[in-house]
């Protein structure tokens, strides 16, 4: 790979800046060259990615380099790379991290995808899967793979994505059908359980298992789901109703109509729960919902035997800043640690949303930084260890009366702030507005 030539700023401003003049309405007559404009720009994507691709590999080896010659241990050669590149992609760090590992293959394992890229003969989107489906082999049968799919375009052309999976992954097997079965047995190793917040105050509950085991319990849940609605025991349940009924009560060993069993942090404010006020409330790790749902939610609580407690939160009436909380522990750090998450909600970096794991101070104890709110925030567990890389920089901004606000630096200089978001707040006639954190458990 020849030098690596820095692209002309300027230039790229100028062309994306063209680009925003583009308005809906056009005119119909003009439909083919519009047409072709998608094209293009569809082109011009692909070569942009091609283009992010080989100059994230080489700010990647720059720093790697840099890291070394400075005598720095292995260990930190690599570490918080990948939250550089996704701040500079707005994304999250672990996306940063597939980016960052999707432009090492491309460069130096993969050349003839790369190329397709550049020519805008393959899209982001199938290049990665290509990426992805040639993971667990060496970098020489990885560039067999690669010669094989996409020396030549007509080879992937008019092929879909599944199509293309299914051509990657026989040439894996093909090429090291060993390392095809260490790569599944490691998979079924990291079978998991996750949520994720969905529209209408629903959510999505994703088990990551053996391709058997799921199709077993997808199998049993329709069959009794079945059964039910066949004897009449349906209560006027469709059959996916059922379904999720059953997963819940099976999982949890309760009925649907006995409560949640485990704690809810439901953070409102006390028009909202006591006045039939309309702002949303705060369902921590999930969002907002919409203030009647979590009225009833509340109150079905009430109503059963589930335990239920209340905990006043203050917030600035202005900007709906957290500002103290009321304490139920003796224990300072167990309630500085719940009053940070309440605040945060999500880990702090920028366009990062993983749930926090570690509370972190912003100014380091090393630099004599308080544990305090203001110095205090809420990190998933791989910001906390990239922020410790060299030349990573972090500090709290004084502003009184709004939301708390974090700068952070990064190595080669650049800087972006974290503003933690406001409280439910609808009130804004006294100094002080309460916010209640309802918190539900089964007794």
């Amino acid at each position: 790979m020849g030098e690596l030539m820095a692209p002309d700023l300027d230039e790229l401003r100028a062309f994306t800046a063209r680009l925003r003049c583009v308005e809906a309405g056009g005119d119909a007559g003009l439909g083919i060259e519009w047409l072709d404009a998608i094209d293009a720009i569809e082109a011009l994507k692909s070569v942009g990615c091609a283009a992010q691709a080989v100059i994230t590999d080489g700010v990647a080896t720059s720093i790697r380099a840099d890291r070394k010659a400075a005598g720095l241990p292995r260990v930190e050669w690599d570490r918080g790379v990948a939250s550089q590149i996704a701040l500079a992609r707005r994304e999250s760090p672990n996306r940063g991290g597939r980016h960052l590992g999707f432009a090492q293959a491309l460069v130096h394992e993969m050349p003839h995808t790369l190329a397709m890229l550049q020519t805008g003969r393959l899209n982001e989107w199938r290049a990665t899967l290509l990426v992805r489906e040639t993971a667990c082999l060496s970098a020489a049968d990885r560039g067999i793979v690669d010669r094989r799919l996409c020396s030549d375009p007509a080879i992937l052309d008019g092929v879909g994505d599944r199509g293309l999976i299914a051509r990657a992954k026989a040439l894996a097997v093909e090429l090291d059908a060993a390392a095809v079965v260490a790569r599944h047995r490691k998979a079924v190793s990291e079978r998991r359980v996750t949520t994720r917040p969905a529209p209408d105050s629903m959510a999505y509950l994703s088990v990551l298992m053996p391709v058997e085991q799921a199709v077993c319990l997808q199998a049993t849940l329709g069959r009794d789901a079945d059964s039910l609605i066949a004897t009449g025991d349906s209560g006027g349940r469709t059959r996916n109703q059922l379904m999720v009924d059953l997963l819940f009560e099976r999982g949890t060993g309760a009925s649907v109509a006995s409560g949640v069993p485990v704690a809810v942090n439901l953070v409102l404010s006390d028009e909202t729960l006591l006045a039939g006020g309309h702002e949303a409330a705060q369902l921590h790790g999930f969002g907002p919902m919409p203030a009647g749902i979590a009225r009833r939610l509340v109150a079905d609580a009430v109503d059963s035997d589930t335990e239920t407690s209340l905990q006043r939160v203050y917030s600035c009436p202005h900007s709906g800043a957290l500002t103290a909380m009321e304490s139920q522990s003796r224990t300072f750090p167990k309630s500085l640690r719940k009053m940070i998450d309440l605040r945060d909600r999500t880990c702090r970096t920028p366009w990062c949303d993983a749930p926090i794991r570690h509370h972190d101070h912003i100014r380091s104890r090393r630099q004599h930084g308080a544990t305090t709110a203001r110095n205090g925030s809420g990190l998933c567990e791989a910001c906390n260890y990239a922020k410790e890389a060299p030349g990573w920089t972090a500090r709290p901004i004084q502003r009184p009366g709004r939301t708390h606000l974090i700068d952070l630096g990064t190595p080669t200089g650049h800087h972006y702030r974290s503003a933690a978001p406001p409280l439910p707040a609808t009130g804004r006639q006294s100094e002080v507005e309460t916010v209640v954190s309802t918190h539900l458990r089964a007794s």
